[in-house]
């Protein structure tokens, strides 16, 4: 019998599941409401994803993204932290199953389950390119890009040597912009002064995007910026050319074949697995299609939010699975939550977009607020203090800031540790 079922309570029970941006804001969100909440994560931090490429190109330590679910709930005596995997929802009997067997009652549950990297059909590619999702993603591929450089110093033969310096992203999204901008600049500007056998400025990023045109989700002139920011870093931008094979020698795209040892997927994102769960309707990504006030159809007692879900917003398109939208979510499960226990009915969730950042590199970067646009170096501080805003804790703040403008000063970033992992592949 878990802790959540051993208390006896006669206060609404809510579970929700996940302690990513949708469901920790949710819980902080119903502070003060007359409530007993059980948070599960498979995982024991919450992450700062945005910035969670950083970590992977070796600017940022894991510590300063991420921070340990208890810690930011302990003067919350009415949360309940559960270190454990779910593998399902008895809908019927209102219970979480745990993958242990046991399980959690609820009145109320919020689904906050995020999402992975997808291969289209074509998972046995994970292995040569792999996503960026958690931590442990960020510290493998920061393995691979640095044992990659280490490797090519010890390399004599300039066929192999020259396949170690080659570095492919999947996908130019902002995820895969902000890699291919980053890993430039370390080979370029960083690395250049620390080997003696190899010049690291000769290492080759290639971009590839299977559209047209890289961020896709930007404007257009915002978009031909930032591949024009990209070319001056010395990344190759592959448009319109879709991947067809991901191997341990390299990449197929476009009827083309390079040799390549780091290959890192940006391309696509699968949801969880919740609508299994539920038997609940879902889009191709997995995603549930849920009703306007975030519930799954058919049960008016759970919800979705984040990344598990799809959702149109108000101008006909979909919400966009990134953080402010999973936070705007999990404020507006929080309060539907309190006032049906006040009897109350709240309006259909209504996104409001923000605006989309992106980095290209230490110095440029677009940004998009609907009518204002912005691009350049102004763009890039912009950009760097509202990601810092978010950051939980001064000191976070400020060793994030501190490292940002240590970069951008001397070119050097203080997180090169090769830390012990998995290198089959790549050599």
């Amino acid at each position: 019998m878990t802790s959540a079922q051993a208390r006896p309570s006669n206060l609404h029970r809510v579970v929700i599941v996940g302690a990513g941006f949708g469901g920790l804001q949710a819980t902080h969100r119903l502070k003060g409401a007359p409530v007993s909440i059980t948070l599960v994560d498979r995982r024991n931090h919450h992450l700062f994803q945005p910035l969670l490429y950083q970590v992977a190109t070796a600017s940022l330590a894991t510590s300063e993204i991420a921070w340990p679910i208890r810690y930011l709930l302990r003067d919350r005596p009415e949360v309940t932290t559960l270190f454990a995997n779910v593998s399902g929802v008895d809908a019927a009997n209102k219970r979480v199953l745990l993958d242990d067997g046991d399980s959690l009652p609820y009145d109320t549950l919020v689904l906050a389950t995020g999402a992975r990297h997808a291969y289209f059909g074509h998972d046995e590619w994970e292995p040569f390119a792999p996503g960026l999702k958690t931590l442990e993603d960020a510290t493998t591929l920061r393995r691979r890009i640095l044992v990659a450089f280490e490797r090519a110093e010890r390399e004599t033969d300039p066929e192999r040597r020259a396949a170690l310096l080659t570095f492919v992203i999947i996908g130019a999204g902002p995820t895969g912009v902000e890699l291919a901008g980053t890993i430039a600049e370390l080979a370029r500007d960083t690395l250049r002064p620390d080997f003696r056998n190899i010049d690291t400025h000769a290492a080759r990023v290639v971009l590839i995007e299977a559209g047209q045109r890289v961020l896709a989700g930007f404007p257009d002139d915002l978009s031909a910026y930032a591949q024009r920011s990209l070319e001056s870093l010395g990344v190759e931008v592959m448009l319109g050319q879709a991947v067809t094979e991901c191997s341990v020698d390299g990449v197929a795209y476009g009827g083309n074949r390079l040799a390549a040892k780091t290959l890192i997927w940006a391309a696509g994102v699968r949801a969880s697995s919740a609508a299994q769960w539920l038997g609940a309707p879902a889009d191709r990504a997995f995603r549930l299609q849920v009703e306007p006030d975030l519930t799954v159809p058919g049960h008016p007692d759970i919800f979705a939010i984040g990344d598990t879900v799809t959702i149109n917003g108000p101008d006909g398109k979909p919400v966009p699975g990134i953080a402010p939208a999973a936070k705007q979510q999990g404020v507006y499960v929080a309060d539907t939550i309190k006032a049906r226990l006040r009897g109350e009915k709240l309006s259909p969730f209504r996104y409001q977009h923000a605006g989309s950042l992106a980095q290209i590199g230490k110095r440029k970067a677009v940004i998009d607020f609907g009518r204002f646009k912005l691009r350049g170096t102004l763009a890039w501080w912009i950009w760097g203090i509202a990601h810092i805003y978010f950051l939980i804790g001064l000191r976070n703040r400020l060793s994030v800031a501190i490292s940002w403008l240590w970069i951008h000063a001397r070119d050097q970033r203080a997180a090169r540790l090769i830390t012990q992992g998995s290198s089959k592949v790549g050599r």
